[in-house]
């Protein structure tokens, strides 16, 4: 047997329970996980209050775990027992003691990660990785706005766009996350409380940047476009405030020929070879030293329900890991 954490309905934190099941066993193609750490993610909020929807209830949450190879099914080449592994994509089911996934979705860990460094970043850490280099392609010597900048995803952001030669403007709710972004590679700092455009405007200049990295969603939606020069992009990769609404797509042309993305990490990491190159930029750009990953809380994960409260209340930064 093993316990997880599991809904039976949509809702609040109070709607996870930690329950026990029958140990998983491997269908042909995957491994079983015994999992050391697994990681707290924004997205798996949105599994649990419903705005993404379950294959099935009850349902274990969560994307993203490391842990050690203890059993693979008939077929499964790309690991082995004993491996040191990591994943960060769907299907959801996390939120557990000891899971099994399809084989060529993990990734080995290499020497000088351990399992709970890879479970903090490798969903955070692999977004960041095609944000900079895929979605908006950054260059040296440009200008570029993160929101969020204390957050998992804001702080590598911050650090790897500064280690790629960009200057970073960070976005935080308050004056501590401030100090926390600049240590981690903000050159300015604007809080969520000011006029957002203007301070972008004063900056640079009045240019405006090339590219705004959103994961807020709705309350930062239009001052993210009027933060951009002409032909910015937006790239709206989260909803931490609730789904962008509807708008009309003239605005884009008023404000100068915009551009908005809404990418996700599944399909940039689609296939097993855009999966383990995004994981090795990733691994090698940690273990240089040029990003720091900051495991900032720890919870049992038993008490994911108090996790998931902090998380939405802002009151973590950097990662957060669950410990099974």
């Amino acid at each position: 047997m093993t316990f997880a954490i599991r809904i039976h309905e949509y809702g609040g934190p109070e709607k996870m329970i930690w329950e026990e099941l029958p140990r998983p066993e491997p269908k042909p193609g995957e491994a079983r996980i015994r999992q050391e750490a697994v990681g707290l993610n924004y997205i798996d909020v949105y599994f649990r209050t419903g705005l993404y929807k379950a294959p099935s209830l009850p349902a274990i949450i969560g994307m993203e775990g490391a842990g050690v190879v203890d059993a693979v099914g008939e077929g499964v080449t790309e690991v082995a027992v004993g491996d040191r592994v990591a994943y960060a994509s769907g299907p959801i089911g996390a939120y557990a003691q000891s899971r099994c996934l399809k084989a060529d979705r993990l990734v080995k860990i290499p020497e000088g990660i351990s399992s709970e460094t890879a479970a903090a970043m490798m969903l955070q850490g692999m977004t960041a990785q095609y944000l900079l280099h895929s979605t908006y392609p950054v260059r040296a010597g440009q200008t570029i706005l993160v929101h969020a900048a204390a957050g998992g995803v804001g702080l590598i952001l911050c650090q790897w766009a500064k280690h790629l030669g960009c200057t970073v403007i960070g976005t935080v709710s308050t004056p501590e996350k401030a100090e926390l972004a600049r240590a981690h590679g903000a050159d300015h700092v604007v809080l969520t409380s000011e006029d957002l455009p203007a301070a972008v405007k004063r900056i640079t200049g009045g240019a405006g940047v090339p590219v705004s990295y959103d994961s807020v969603g709705k309350d930062t939606f239009m001052p993210s476009l009027d933060s951009l020069a002409p032909r910015g992009m937006l790239v709206s990769y989260g909803n931490a405030s609730g789904p962008v609404t509807p708008f009309d797509l003239g605005i884009l042309a008023a404000k100068g020929s915009l551009y908005v993305v809404r990418p996700t990490l599944n399909t940039y990491t689609a296939t097993h070879a855009d999966l383990t190159a995004c994981a090795a930029s990733l691994f090698e750009v940690v273990l240089s030293g040029a990003v720091k990953i900051n495991v900032n809380q720890r919870y049992a994960l038993k008490d994911a329900a108090q996790a998931h409260s902090d998380l939405e209340a802002r009151k973590t930064t950097g990662s957060t890991i669950l410990i099974p």
